[in-house]
Parts: structure tokens; C-alpha cells; sequence
């Protein structure tokens, strides 16, 4: 496992987001971002997650709710890379998918696209 501060996995993440084509961020919406150490114990090897109403699932309802929520954690990411640029295409990849999840595609879609 490598060793990296939470505030540098922080901004490997920040790093990630910026990558996000601006056509892609500006649609974006009501979304938080958080990075956390560990994923519920339910699921230890969890390296982020999407909870929300994606946007394919929003109708006129849709209004005065809290963010949705972003979640990457840092340790299980850590725990299986090798090499900071392993941890950096993790992060990458990781963002991508959760980003993807906000906008409506699910896993299988992903995994096909190789971002699963």
C-alpha cells in the first residue's frame, strides 16, 4: 500500500475534477464532492460512491432538496495501488465513474467504457 496524506489525496481529486471536460461540468448539478478515509463498513473496499437522484431521474418535482453527494475514499484506493500514478489513474477513474453515475449511467455501461 502506498503512503499519501489525506490533504495530497485531496487534491489529487480536485486534480481529477478539473479534468472533467467543461461541457460535462457545467452539467453538473447540486452535486458536494467529500473525500473520506474509510467506505461503511459494509463495504471495505469501496472506492467511491454516488448518492443522489441522478439527472435522467429528475422530473419537475425536482427542487429544495440537499446535494447530491460524491464520496471518494482514499484508503481502499491506496490500498491497491503501487505507485502515485497508479493512485493518480485511480482517483481519475474513480471521479469519472461516480461523475457518470450523476449523470445517469450505471455500472455495466461504465465497465464496458472501462471505467469500471
Amino acid at each position: 500500500m502506498i503512503e499519501m496524506s489525506r490533504a495530497d489525496f485531496e487534491v489529487l481529486v480536485s486534480e481529477a475534477l478539473d479534468e472533467v471536460p467543461m461541457e460535462l461540468a457545467a452539467l453538473i448539478d447540486n452535486v458536494a464532492i467529500f473525500v473520506e478515509d474509510e467506505p461503511p463498513g459494509s463495504d471495505p473496499g469501496l472506492l467511491g460512491i454516488y448518492e443522489g437522484i441522478p439527472l435522467t431521474e429528475r422530473g419537475h418535482y425536482y427542487g429544495g432538496v440537499l446535494p447530491d453527494r460524491i464520496t471518494i475514499y482514499r484508503n481502499p484506493t491506496l490500498a491497491i495501488c503501487d505507485t502515485v500514478d497508479d493512485v493518480i489513474d485511480e482517483v481519475n477513474i474513480t471521479v469519472v465513474h461516480e461523475i457518470a453515475h450523476h449523470f445517469g449511467i450505471d455500472d455495466a455501461r461504465l465497465h464496458e467504457l472501462g471505467y469500471g
